[in-house]
């Protein structure tokens, strides 16, 4: 992270908010000294916890010295950051930081604060990076290692919009592993260290990526920054192509397909009462992920959840008519392979009036109903490729998969989709390589075509 910076002027003035016990100031300060030996260099750390101010103070001293300064603040960084920067003092040079992440409820104290100086943040992490930017002079430089879910999703909508009218996005490095980088730490999401320049003029971008921790097969490319944040997103979704997609995924969103995808309705715990172990008269299915193993659909199933939902003037508004869909799983699991994992749900399997969709599916439908047969297996078909899971990584580091992002992605025309769909009826089971082959082989030849 320290040797992401670029610039070493004779006097620095370096912000570490959450310093913790001063691991990244002092590999700061040991390259600035490198760089610019002449170089004043004025730390100023915040750390409220004091179990780590002891470890800190320690070695804040050891780098005293005729040209280094150090201050240690143990007060709150966000209220006394945002208090500073409603007077524009941007008086640091280089900030480096790992901050805490932890959410902001919505009618929190943080959020109305940060809302007073047009930060919209709903984690300590982005009100942190935030308020870092805030605080940097013009050319100055930012570096932070935080989750990668900022970079999509409607959530961090707000705050993205925000980061990019302040900074220009320098660097951006992906640890392709999140099991050796953070395997202590127990991580759902990739990490990412970002390099950003506060009102730098936006330029092409550096994607590097190490496996693991130790930075081994480091690998960079420079890309320009329309591949980054695309000019006609307005969700302005933040993607990092670390992988080489070698088929066009589609030149179609859902809803230029006539097709829409939903969260599941249905919240188990606030329809408790009208859940079932077991279907009964008057229930219909619910569904849930479990229900959908090994490429098949298996309902009822023995399982601490339930399998079915009475329906009633309660229920019935929670609840999707008898169709086909295609379902993905909002969750994947850090053993799978892949991050959407997509299933066809067969209404010849499930002979009820409606089906309920448990809140950890999203589901694609046409006006809230069914869709044709084979555009269902086809979607699934598509979604299950190799090639699609690599494009969602370019700009998901996280295992949850929205909604918003199914919306934002780009698919085939419904000819060819159903094309697919007919061949996958004739092939129910099929491994993932053949899956590969085929998607690979026959958008190949679309695109070639068109």
């Amino acid at each position: 992270m320290a040797s992401l910076f670029g610039k070493w002027p004779n006097e620095v003035s370096l912000l570490e908010p959450g310093a913790g016990i001063g691991s990244l100031v002092c590999a700061f300060a040991k390259r600035a000294q490198q760089e610019n030996p002449n170089a004043n260099v004025k730390i100023t750390a915040y750390e409220i916890e004091p179990s780590l101010l002891e470890h800190l103070s320690r070695h804040l001293n050891e780098l005293k010295s005729d040209r280094v300064e150090t201050t240690i603040h143990c007060r709150d960084f966000v209220r006394e950051a945002s208090f500073a920067s409603a007077f524009n003092p941007k008086r640091f040079t280089h900030v480096i930081l790992n901050p805490p992440y932890r959410k902001i409820g919505a009618n929190a104290e943080y959020r109305k604060i940060l809302r007073s100086i047009g930060v919209e943040a709903g984690n300590l992490y982005t009100a942190f990076l935030a308020l870092a930017v805030a605080l940097t002079s013009d050319g100055g430089e930012i570096v932070a290692i935080v989750p990668r879910s900022f970079c999509n999703g409607s959530y961090f909508r707000p705050f993205r919009k925000w980061l990019l009218d302040h900074v220009s996005i320098e660097q951006i490095h992906v640890f392709e592993s999140r099991n050796k980088a953070f395997r202590d730490d127990n991580v759902l999401q990739e990490n990412i260290i970002v390099h950003l320049v506060r009102k730098g003029k936006q330029g092409p971008v550096v994607i590097s990526t190490s496996d693991g921790k130790t930075f081994g097969d480091y690998l960079t490319k420079t890309l320009p920054f329309g591949q980054i944040v695309k000019a006609d997103d307005f969700e302005q979704f933040i993607h990092v192509p670390t992988f080489e997609a070698s088929t066009k995924l589609g030149d179609h969103t859902l809803a230029e397909l006539g097709l829409d995808v939903a969260t599941g309705p249905v919240v188990d715990f606030r329809l408790k009462e009208h859940l079932l172990a077991a279907p009964e008269a008057q229930s219909v299915p619910l569904l849930y992920s479990h229900h959908f193993l090994g490429g098949e659909l298996r309902w009822p199933r023995d399982h601490k959840k339930p399998n079915a939902m009475r329906v009633n003037d309660v229920t019935r508004k929670w609840l999707m008519p008898r169709g086909w869909y295609t379902i993905t799983k909002r969750f994947s699991a850090k053993e799978e392979k892949r991050r959407i994992v997509a299933h066809v749900v067969d209404p010849e399997r499930l002979p009820f009036e409606f089906y309920g969709f448990e809140n950890h599916l999203n589901v694609i439908h046409s006006k809230k109903s069914g869709i044709a047969p084979d555009l269902a297996r086809g979607l699934a078909l598509f979604l299950n490729s190799t090639i699609v899971d690599q494009h969602f990584r370019n700009f998901s580091g996280h295992t949850q998969v929205n909604a918003t992002d199914l919306r934002s992605m780009k698919f085939p025309g419904k000819a060819a989709l159903m094309q697919s769909g007919k061949w996958a009826a004739k092939h129910p089971i099929l491994r993932q390589d053949e899956i590969d082959a085929f998607v690979e082989d026959f958008y190949g030849k679309q695109a070639t075509t068109n």
